[in-house]
């Protein structure tokens, strides 16, 4: 397994919210939270922008299981927006698309773990286990020696340097990418001119870029509008 700084402790999953437009598959995969994993309250959402509603009025619960599939969003996209609302929620992929490709992207964007739909409930006991001890699961044989050292795709890298941003400084980014200049954006957000050039500073900062043109490239790279339509 990989570790990483563990988010919450081993048997403090009290609340999970599951993110798949199956219901018939959420009922089964919520029985197998409750009876498997001993998480006592489950809550469910069939697409993207329901699940963010949820979030946006209420407390984050203490995992999050998503789908890659989804009626309002496709592949990784989903995870950066939610680990973007929810930054201390542990973040579970439950997909059918369980190739070791999609694994790596998933844990490398920043999933805590991944475990296919076909998997068992003891498998699901298991990944959890391993998830509140704080360590990342991913299904054996999904990583192999020389993973660690594979470079990124560059949809995964600009994914990751997108996820740095802030809420307001994603704004920003689609803004410029529409082709705004900062006096245009900060009449749009009603902020200050210099709060604008402020957040571009940082924008290319966490960007690792030296012009606005750069970071609309990396924001194309990651089809940034997709990923922000709605948020």
């Amino acid at each position: 397994m990989i570790e990483k700084t563990p988010i919450r402790v081993e048997g403090a999953f009290q609340t999970a919210l599951i993110v798949d437009d199956h219901p018939l598959f959420c009922d089964a995969l919520s029985m197998t939270l409750r009876a498997g994993v001993g998480i006592a309250t489950v809550a469910t959402a069939g697409a993207l922008e329901e699940a963010l509603e949820q979030l946006a009025l209420g407390e984050a619960p203490d995992v999050i299981l998503l789908d890659l599939n989804l009626p309002d969003v496709n592949g990784l996209d989903g995870l950066v927006r939610l680990t973007k609302m929810c930054p201390n929620t542990p973040i579970v992929i439950v997909s059918s698309m369980a190739e070791p490709r999609v694994v790596r992207s998933a844990i490398r964007v920043g999933a805590a773990g991944f475990v296919p739909k076909h998997s068992t409930r003891e498998t699901f006991r298991k990944a959890f286990e391993h998830i509140a001890g704080g360590e990342i699961y991913a299904p054996e044989g999904a990583f192999s020696e020389g993973d660690a050292n594979m470079p990124l795709s560059a949809r995964e890298d600009a994914l990751i340097r997108l996820s740095h941003l802030t809420r307001q400084q994603a704004r920003i980014l689609q803004l410029i990418c529409e082709g705004q200049m900062n006096k245009q954006i900060a009449y749009e957000l009603t902020i200050a001119e210099t709060t604008v050039k402020a957040h571009v500073t940082a924008i290319m900062r966490k960007l690792g870029v030296q012009s606005r043109t750069q970071a609309v490239l990396i924001a194309q790279e990651a089809n940034f509008n997709s990923l922000l339509s709605g948020s």
